[in-house]
């Protein structure tokens, strides 16, 4: 059956007979879709292939690049089965991202010849973005145990540096004060209401939140499969959350759409919820913050961990407690409290008299 493929996309049939489609756009990488033709998740792919998220420019291939330098290296490792084999397309654009900039400043240099004082210094110029120089040297471990595994050296440079000590919290928790500053300043109606009860409500990454629409609503949960751990989270829709989606107009696909009807990409939704939290004079606050204010409310409701787990998706305790690490002590310490002076007051045992 004919159908019209959108620019730049192609349908082709793979090896084993199964038909494929690819994006290729001269400059760019190719992309070749996970999702079906059609589908949101077809159009969300697109779109982050056109805007370069997905399909990011490639950089023209140094004629002068010899065998055994850190552009051949490289390139044989985007060839590799550890490259090819990570599943998640944004991990390999993230990882791509880190890689392209290093091999732009340092890909003439032999492999052989880095040492690891070169390392040092390439990082140490890095002290004011700490987490951006860690992240640098995650992606250098992997590709330099590469050259080891190619025999191009015996021993991984990387794994000698040092790690910067970060110190911070990350991501600023939003406050119920800041969460109510918005609302004032966005009234239920508005897109960006929307994306924040949608953030708070449920405790998802905006990666996940931009795909959702009424064909995720069952049952009166909202079925999230989240795309950094390919988790499958159910999530009950508070009636706050519900009042906020009773606005969505009934043929919106997604909840939340550009202003060209089509859905938000991870990126672009950052950099628009970014300039609504600046209207409503929050420059500190952020849509991952809302993900740890929805922890911070659940460790408050008294949520134990399994409970907490079960709403964001979190694998670990640890992973939960960091998150909801800006619950208010005074609150959590009077509930304990509590709790423990109803049980003692139950206990028959402890209305003996004192001997």
């Amino acid at each position: 059956m004919s159908r019209t493929l959108p620019r730049y996309v192609t349908e082709f049939a793979d090896r084993h007979g199964k038909a494929r489609m690819r994006f290729r756009r001269k400059g760019q990488a190719q992309h070749y879709f996970q999702h079906p033709f059609g589908s949101d998740e077809f159009w969300q792919e697109y779109a982050a292939c056109l805007s370069g998220e997905l399909a990011p420019k490639v950089e023209p291939r140094l004629a002068s690049s010899r065998v055994g330098s850190i552009d051949d290296l490289c390139e044989r490792f985007y060839r590799s089965p550890g490259w090819q084999g990570m599943t998640k397309e944004s991990s390999r654009k993230t990882y791509r991202s880190i890689i392209e900039r290093f091999r732009k400043a340092h890909g003439s240099k032999r492999v052989a010849m880095v040492k690891v004082e070169h390392l040092d210094a390439i990082l140490g110029r890095m002290r004011e973005t700490p987490a951006a120089a860690n992240n640098l040297r995650k992606v250098l471990k992997r590709l330099f145990a590469y050259a080891v595994k190619l025999g191009w050296r015996r021993d991984n440079p990387v794994e000698l540096t040092d790690a910067f000590r970060i110190d911070g919290e990350g991501f600023h928790t939003w406050t119920e004060a800041e969460i109510a500053q918005f609302q004032q300043k966005h009234p239920i109606g508005s897109k960006a209401r929307l994306a924040m009860e949608l953030m708070l409500w449920t405790g998802q990454r905006r990666s996940d939140i931009i795909q959702l629409g009424r064909q995720h609503v069952e049952d009166g949960r909202i079925r999230i499969r989240q795309t950094k751990t390919g988790a499958v989270v159910l999530v009950p829709i508070s009636p706050q959350l519900q009042r906020v989606l009773d606005s969505v107009p009934a043929g919106q696909l997604c909840f939340l759409e550009t202003e060209f009807g089509r859905p938000f990409t991870s990126a672009g939704f950052g950099n628009w919820f970014r300039d609504r939290c600046n209207e409503a004079g929050l420059r500190q606050c952020s849509a991952h913050g809302l993900r740890k204010a929805m922890s911070r409310r659940l460790a408050e409701s008294g949520a134990t961990h399994m409970q907490g787990k079960a709403v964001t998706g979190h694998k670990t305790d640890r992973e939960f407690s960091r998150y909801a690490a800006a619950a208010d002590q005074v609150a959590l310490a009077d509930q304990a409290v509590a709790n423990l002076a109803a049980k003692s007051v139950a206990n028959p045992a402890n209305h003996r008299k004192d001997r």
